[in-house]
């Protein structure tokens, strides 16, 4: 059963609150965005098997511990979840990156695929997928569908920095297996489906498009 993990560590809340000054530009937004990424994979990573190997230190032999099993992958929602993957990358230099792109039809208001590539042995690895914002829920919820049901994903954590209480509920009615790691989950959504109080449109932000 997948939990919820709100991450309150004073230095992601530092973090969160200068993404959320409206003030703040994008090469100091991206920076942060990267800077946020690490420290949550940093946590979202706690639980990865770990296996003893024997290693020769300029004092003796030693006996520590390697990462054992599944190996890593990196699964963003484009285009904002490109944000986040440098940084994560730095930390475990083996993942691999698959992409998904999702629109959501001006009509039905559900998510729509236009783009997905994935390593070939994705369904054997341990997948992260992240997005900077956790909204409506419904472009997470169909991009680990898919992961799911068209590559035989089985091992996914979702890795959110902001999440609305509509997302989270939607994320655990319809993938309750699936883990989830946010910075903070807000108050609400507004009519247009952004997250309250939030920080706007994180996509436009990291790249500069608004």
């Amino acid at each position: 059963m997948g939990s919820l993990h709100v991450l309150d560590h004073p230095l992601l809340q530092h973090k969160l609150t200068i993404l959320r000054d409206k003030n703040t530009g994008v090469k100091e937004f991206r920076e942060i965005v990267g800077e946020i990424s690490a420290l949550m994979c940093y946590e979202a990573t706690r639980n990865l098997p770990t296996m003893e190997v024997e290693v020769e230190t300029p004092i003796s032999m030693a006996k520590v511990k390697v990462l054992a099993g599944k190996k890593m992958a990196i699964v963003p929602i484009l285009r904002a979840g490109l944000g986040m993957v440098d940084a994560m990358i730095q930390l475990v230099p083996s993942a691999k990156v698959g992409h998904i792109g999702l629109f959501r039809d001006p009509e039905t208001h559900e998510p729509v695929q236009y783009y997905c590539k994935m390593p070939p042995d994705i369904s054997e690895r341990q997948v992260f997928v992240v997005d900077p914002m956790l909204a409506t829920g419904g472009s997470a919820s169909a991009a680990i569908k898919i992961l799911k049901e068209e590559y035989g994903c089985k091992h996914i954590t979702l890795m959110d920095i902001l999440a609305a209480p509509e997302g989270v509920e939607v994320i655990r009615k319809d993938h309750p297996d699936v883990d989830i790691y946010v910075t903070a989950v807000d108050e609400k959504l507004n009519d247009h489906a952004y997250i309250v109080p939030g920080l706007g449109d994180a996509g436009d932000r990291i790249f500069g498009t608004k």
